[in-house]
Parts: C-alpha cells; sequence; structure tokens
C-alpha cells in the first residue's frame, strides 16, 4: 500500500558522565524509573540497550591498552575532551557509534577511533575532535576519514572553532585503499584545513601522541600547535622508515619531538611537560577569541515544555505500532504554550507550526500518526504524506526560508500515498515539489529521527541527503527504503520467481530475509556508517536541537532562497 562515572587521573578528577552522550541525566534516570506505563517500559529497555553498548565503545580499544596509555602519563580521549570542556555547559557527542560492528576482521573500530563533538570552552563553542590511541594506535580507518570530514563539515557550515587533539599512527594501512586517494578520504581533511583557514575559522592542534606521515599537515595546517613533551612528535616518517629509507639511526623525540619542532624547525608554537598544561593553554587561546556577526535568529528567555521530561517517554506507542498524536512528543521539546499551528485543518497528516525551543523561534514539521479524515470525508494513514500534506509542508518551508525561521524536522513517516487515486492526483508532483522546497531551503535544518524513516519520506522530511545541520536518531528509529514486512515479501517475490517453493521454504527464506533486512533499519545500523550524526535519549531531544541552533547562528551568511522550476 505504501512506498517506502567520576575518573580519577594524576592531580585532577574528571566527571566523564557529565558530558559524553549520557544515556540519562540523574533527573532523567529518576523519571523513567518511575514511568510504569507499556510505553515508557519499551523505550527503557531500548535506552538500557544502547547504554551497555555505549559503555563497550567508551573502553576504546580496551583496558590494557588505556593501561598503556597510564603508562606513558596520557590521558584517555574522553578524559582529554572532559578535562578541556566547561564543566557548565553540554557537551554533544557526535560519531559515539561511528564504526559499530563494522570492521569485525581488523577487531573492530570503536567510536570510528576518534572522540568528537561539540561543547564548550572557555565560553566558545567549539568542534573538538580527539583521535583514540588506544584503537589501533589512533589508525584512521575509512570510518575515521568519514567521521573527522563530518566534524569538519559542521565547523564550516556553522562557523565554529575547531580544536585537534592529535594522538594517531595515521592511516590503517591493511586498508589504505578505503581511505588514501578519493575525494572523501583522508587527504580531504588538509584540504578542509586550508578551507576553514581561509574562511577565517579558529583551529588549534594539541599534538599528545604521534601524528605521522601525511597526517603530520593536519597540526602544520593549523592556527597554533602545542606539543607534549615526551609523547607528542610531527614527522612525515618515523625512525624505523628513515633507516629503511636513508640508512639514518635517529630516536623518536630527536626526530619530531616537541623539543626539535619548537626550538629547531619551528613547527610548533609550544611545549609543556603535561597534557594538562597543554590543555590550559588551549583553553586561553579560545578565551581570547573575538566576537563575530552572527546570523541573528530571534531567541527570548526559555520557559519550561508544558509536559513534564519523564512523558516524552511515553509518548510513542511500544514498537511504534499504533496510532498516535505527534503532538504529545511536541509538547515535551517546546517551551510551553508557543506552538501556533500552520494550515491546522488542512493536510492533517503533517503537522506545521511555528513554536520556541529553550527560547530560540523554530519551524517544526512532523509527521502527524493519528488516522485522519479530511473535510471531503477522505481517510489518511498517519505517517503517510498525501498531496494535500506535502503542498502544505512546502509552502510552510518557503515561510521559515522568508522569516529567516530554523527549521526542525520531526521524522516518523512511511512513504508518499500510491495507487492509481493518487498518481491521478499529481503526487509525484507534491511530492517533488516538497523535496525542492527542503533541498533548496537555506535555513538550518534539524532532523530528529523518533520512528520510522522510509523511502522517499526519509528525502521529504530532510534525510541526512539533504544537508540538515545536525540529523538524530531515537533509539527505536528505523531507516530503510521501505518497512521489514514489505521489503522481505517483495525480495522472497524476486527470489522465488519463476520456481515452485513449498510453504515452509518459502516461511524459512521469508524470515532469513526479514531478520537480514531488519539489522539493516536499525539505528545502529545507520550511527555506525553516519547516516544519523548520533542516536539520542528522547529526553535530550530539546537540548540538542537547541545547542544545534546556536551552533547554526554562528554563521551570518545565509544564501538567497531560490526553488528554480518548481512543480505547481
Amino acid at each position: 500500500m505504501l512506498a517506502d562515572s567520576t575518573v580519577p587521573f594524576s592531580r585532577f578528577t574528571i566527571d566523564v558522565s557529565r558530558c559524553f552522550v549520557p544515556i540519562f541525566a540523574p533527573q532523567r534516570f529518576i523519571a523513567l524509573m518511575t514511568t510504569t506505563t507499556a510505553n515508557a517500559e519499551w523505550m527503557k529497555e531500548l535506552l538500557f540497550e544502547k547504554q551497555q553498548r555505549f559503555e563497550k565503545i567508551k573502553q576504546g580499544g580496551g583496558k590494557k591498552a588505556i593501561e598503556r596509555q597510564r603508562e606513558k602519563n596520557k590521558l584517555t580521549p574522553r578524559e582529554r575532551v572532559a578535562y578541556l570542556c566547561d564543566n557548565d555547559k553540554p557537551f554533544i557527542e557526535i560519531g559515539a557509534f561511528a564504526g559499530y560492528d563494522m570492521y569485525a576482521e581488523q577487531g573492530g573500530c570503536p567510536a570510528g577511533g576518534t572522540v568528537a563533538g561539540m561543547g564548550y570552552v572557555s565560553g566558545r563553542q567549539c568542534i573538538i575532535l580527539a583521535n583514540d590511541q588506544t584503537v589501533k594506535a589512533g589508525a584512521w580507518f575509512p570510518i575515521t576519514g568519514k567521521k573527522n570530514l563530518r566534524m569538519q563539515e559542521i565547523a564550516m557550515e556553522n562557523h565554529l572553532p575547531v580544536i585537534y587533539l592529535v594522538d594517531s599512527a595515521g592511516v590503517f594501512l591493511p586498508m589504505q585503499d578505503e581511505i588514501f586517494p578519493d575525494k572523501e578520504h583522508f587527504g580531504r581533511i588538509f584540504r578542509n584545513n586550508a578551507r576553514m583557514s581561509a574562511m577565517g575559522i579558529t583551529q588549534i592542534a594539541a599534538v599528545m601522541g604521534p601524528c605521522v606521515a601525511g597526517g603530520a599537515y593536519l597540526p602544520i595546517m593549523s592556527d597554533e600547535t602545542l606539543m607534549v613533551e615526551g609523547n607528542g612528535s610531527i614527522y612525515l616518517a618515523g625512525p624505523y622508515l628513515v633507516k629503511a629509507a636513508i640508512g639514518e639511526d635517529i630516536d623518536n623525540e630527536s626526530l619530531g619531538g616537541a623539543a626539535t619542532h619548537t626550538e629547531i624547525s619551528g613547527i610548533a608554537d609550544y611545549k609543556f611537560k603535561t597534557e594538562q598544561e597543554c590543555l590550559d593553554q588551549v583553553k586561553n587561546i579560545i578565551g581570547k577569541l573575538g566576537h563575530k556577526q552572527k546570523a541573528g535568529f530571534d531567541r527570548i528567555e526559555t520557559v519550561p515544555p508544558a509536559k513534564t521530561p519523564h512523558e516524552i517517554y511515553d509518548a510513542m506507542p511500544a514498537h511504534n505500532t499504533k496510532p498516535y498524536d505527534v503532538m504529545n512528543i511536541i509538547d515535551c521539546i517546546i517551551d510551553a504554550g508557543s506552538f501556533q499551528a500552520f494550515k491546522q485543518d488542512y493536510g492533517k497528516t503533517i503537522i506545521c507550526g511555528y513554536a520556541r525551543i529553550d527560547g530560540w523561534a523554530v519551524g517544526i514539521v512532523a509527521n502527524q500518526r493519528l488516522i485522519v479524515k479530511t473535510k471531503k470525508g477522505e481517510m489518511q494513514l498517519g505517517g503517510v504524506l498525501y498531496n494535500d500534506s506535502s503542498d502544505k509542508a512546502a509552502r510552510f518551508i518557503l515561510n521559515c526560508n522568508q522569516k529567516k525561521i530554523p527549521l526542525v524536522f520531526l521524522q516518523d513517516v512511511t512513504g508518499f500515498m500510491v495507487g492509481s487515486r493518487s498518481e491521478y492526483s499529481g503526487i509525484i508532483k507534491d511530492g517533488a515539489k516538497l523535496v525542492n522546497a527542503v533541498a533548496n531551503s537555506v535555513v538550518p535544518k534539524i532532523t530528529i529521527i523518533t520512528g520510522n524513516s522510509f523511502g522517499a519520506g526519509n528525502y521529504a522530511m530532510c534525510g541526512k541527503a539533504y544537508d540538515p545541520r545536525f540529523i538524530y536518531a531515537w533509539p527505536g528509529a528505523k531507516i530503510a527504503v521501505m518497512g521489514g514486512e514489505q521489503a522481505a515479501k517483495t525480495l522472497l517475490q524476486i527470489q522465488t520467481a519463476g520456481r515452485e517453493v513449498s510453504p515452509e521454504e518459502q516461511k524459512e527464506l521469508l524470515d532469513k530475509i526479514k531478520d537480514r533486512y531488519d539489522k539493516q533499519t536499525t539505528p545502529y545500523y545507520a550511527a555506525a556508517r553516519l547516516w544519523v550524526d548520533d542516536i539520542i535519549d528522547p529526553a535530550q531531544t530539546r537540548e540538542v536541537i537547541s545547542e544545534g541552533i546556536n551552533a547554526a547562528n554562528h554563521n551570518p551568511e545565509i544564501g538567497d532562497f531560490k526553488v528554480g522550476v518548481f512543480q505547481v
């Protein structure tokens, strides 16, 4: 029918739990534990599963690898970021599940071998990238390159300063053909270093471990380079390769250590005895940055949502199998009393309206999951895009661009309506109108996939291909060309075409196809490949949207809104 913990180290203490995608802030955890509905229980199970997986990811290359860091008086990447970031501001981790369940034959690559995200340093919102030396000596896998490019993209789109915490052995050689030569591979990082410099975006590199071969260009193409004595090193070729290439015997520190590059080559700008001193200097540099013009998105004093935080866990039915009112989700996110519906009685399978989130003015485009009835007497299925809802959403997007209001998309979409009635009514034309508006929108777009994200509905509701500034998924999200049941039956028909199949074989084939397909639709599969920036606790939705708009507000350059040939 449809197309579809507190970690002690050295002289300081770091509260890691405060800043790395905490699955629950304490108040969220208490609220969730005291919520007893079936819907909340389902979400609780999903969140505990996510937390268990994340706890394993936080171990990086494992306890032994972390102990080796300790022996060298080195912090883990999460400790470095926690020490660097302001205690009273949020850190939004991005790509925590990058590489999840990938590269099994290579031993895996937790978090893509990099801890990264958006946080505050000396009061300034920044992008932070920290190599994880416990994962294959910080070597770059293909997903590492993709994650680093995504972070640079965020920095360029939002004009945010970038801090690189460097500790990497360079490209992972067994997979060099998948990371080295192409446009979106390793070399693009340094191209972006140059482009960001030309754009006036501050880049600071703190070298806390090896920085080898092509990777040596990253700190040197940054505005300022800091090095830690004894551990930090920068060179195009390490001692072993130098010996093999030219027969020269030289140790690591003499070849490319902090003293060499601050006293002889002049490549680095500062050297420090400890990582803490190095990170303190990064804070000092960032704290002195001049303030620049902003985009001017409207913000007033924030008002708490009308619904309590724990109610968002109850807003969606368990397993997303029943109709529900998306306004129950919206009311948990927006400032109380701020919602103003647009075309409320037309195109009811899409909710459009102006609102405020943490004081920021936003335009919300959300799939309504209730079964609705039009004025003409037609019944419409929730989560489906019809002619009228597509037309309505396209018009609303035009309005938000006209008014310079950021857009928030809440996705729970099963696709566009199909069948002769829809085709005769021009569903493709109206769908194209919506896709055109989304594609050409110039105001910041933030997408939250709360439930289904199927087929062309993913595109029309601003999926990853449509350049959202940030895109997150809830733990129960599903992303695919169509639903698992429909896809499995379609694939079964293709596989069994032209031959006799017994009911038993048919069921076995169907179950096998569905299991494989269902695995590919999970938010973990999507997050592993960076189709989404992260999997978030639903109660974190309001915060990530607010922080995303705050980031976008740093870029004053908003292009002219043009839609080209518009289907009418």
